[in-house]
């Protein structure tokens, strides 16, 4: 519907968050319409186009509130603007660790689709404006930036290419080809690949959810992916003498007083024996565990402390509160302890306590023992507890290949997979592809078996 019942109002600053914006406003057949502008210069332009048009006659819009002469045409979606969408979108729902992957495949994006033209900023600035501002809750209008995040994020903005380039194969092959890189140029491991790619298609069906296209682009291009079983490399895995050697090492780191390693060998001892993931360890309580005096105990776990870091979580905290890993919330998994695991546990808790909350393992001021704490100190139990030979190996070199560990043993003691993976918290399929592996040593067993194999027919 057209009208030539309009009012033109004087140009009004704003002020918001220490910033000035200049508003132009009219009411077209008692609808208030306004727009603004950064300059009062690009106001009061705007606003003089408006009176030339009502001087003249036009008819102004009563839906748009434009004449035909400046009919707003709906600019094209760029990547940038739904990239900032999107991350709005899947922010509140998603657990901390999804959000850092979220920024992490939003920000390489994002590169990937940024001209190679002059004035663009350092691949290193580009990257943290991304990274640290733009794809992170709440967004970057919302917060006051670093001149240089600003700077770079203001380039962005002015470069982005629309949405729809990316259904040109050529430019779909660039972004999926940069997914493969790291920032010093090299090859990304596979399920680096595999993460940010993921991210990259997720964002692509919403966009397609919401007509921007027909189908998802990236199914018109034939693109060699990582493969999705990432094998445990055999080196990690330690035998049941190597991996009590390393576990009473533990308690040395730190000298017996400050108790700073004794404290958490009874954590090491979990993921050993049990099979635990580290991030379990740190959420079990005691009021989760049967620990009887012999035997075999249980633990029923249901709540992992997982660190995301303070940025991700919801709370602002290190670590976040959630249930096991690709489990349901309120989903409980029981988990079988051996008697080994039972008498190093009860005896922690004799020596130490728990944790207000009940938790087995704590620092010294009774809070969460955080991931660059544990790995220090595994580090240090490493030195006391291997030859200088396996100390420069890959033997049990991070805390998880306990984990790895204890399960290949137990496939090896000819524990059946389904019950193997039940106490992992496993599919069968993913155990089978990734932990069937023979323990360190294993081999020269089997050559002494082909060997007295041989001597029967020599």
């Amino acid at each position: 519907m057209k009208t030539t019942d309009v009012r033109i109002w004087d140009v009004r600053k704003k002020t918001r968050r220490g910033k000035d914006t200049y508003e132009v406003r009219w009411v077209v057949a008692g609808r208030e319409v306004s727009r603004s502008r950064r300059t009062v210069g690009l106001a009061n332009k705007l606003r003089a186009k408006l009176l030339m048009a009502q001087e003249q006659g036009e008819q102004f819009d009563t839906e748009t509130g434009f004449p035909p002469s400046m009919e707003e045409k709906a600019a094209a979606r760029t990547w940038y603007g739904f990239a900032l969408d999107y991350t709005r979108m899947k922010w509140p729902h998603a657990s901390p660790n999804y959000r850092d992957e979220i920024s992490e495949g939003l920000t390489w994006v994002t590169k990937a689709l940024m001209p190679q033209r002059p004035g663009r900023p350092s691949e290193q600035a580009l990257h943290r404006a991304l990274r640290d501002w733009a794809f992170l809750l709440p967004g970057p209008g919302d917060r006051d930036l670093p001149p240089e995040a600003r700077a770079a994020l203001d380039w962005v903005e002015r470069n982005t290419p629309p949405l729809s380039d990316l259904n040109d194969p050529a430019v779909m092959r660039t972004v999926l080809d940069a997914l493969k890189l790291k920032l010093d140029g090299q090859a990304a491991a596979g399920e680096t690949v595999r993460r940010k790619r993921k991210t990259f298609v997720n964002a692509l069906r919403y966009a397609t959810e919401l007509g921007e296209f027909d189908e998802v682009p990236t199914n018109r291009v034939a693109w060699q992916k990582p493969s999705k079983v990432v094998e445990v490399d055999p080196r990690v895995v330690c035998n049941p003498k190597q991996a009590a050697n390393l576990l009473g090492s533990v308690s040395y780191v730190g000298g017996y007083h400050r108790a700073r390693g004794r404290r958490l060998v009874g954590m090491f001892a979990g993921m050993y024996y049990a099979g635990m993931r580290p991030a379990e360890t740190v959420g079990v309580t005691l009021q989760d565990c049967h620990l009887p005096e012999k035997g075999w105990g249980l633990a029923n776990l249901h709540r992992t402390r997982p660190a995301a870091g303070k940025k991700w979580t919801k709370t602002g905290a290190v670590h976040d509160d959630r249930g096991l890993k690709n489990r349901e919330p309120e989903e409980v998994r029981p988990t079988p302890l051996p008697p080994q695991l039972v008498a190093i546990w009860r005896d922690g808790i004799d020596t130490f306590g728990t944790a207000d909350d009940g938790r087995l393992f704590f620092n010294e001021r009774g809070g969460l023992v955080g991931a660059s704490t544990y790995s220090r100190v595994w580090s240090e139990a490493r030195e006391f507890g291997l030859p200088p030979e396996l100390v420069k190996s890959p033997l049990a070199d991070r805390p998880y290949d306990l984990r790895h560990s204890a399960l290949s043993t137990w496939l090896n003691a000819g524990l059946d997979p389904t019950e193997v993976a039940a106490r992992a918290g496993n599919t069968v399929e993913v155990l089978l592809s990734r932990y069937a592996k023979c323990l360190h040593g294993r081999h020269i067993i089997a050559n002494k078996r082909i060997d007295d194999f041989f001597l029967e027919y020599m």
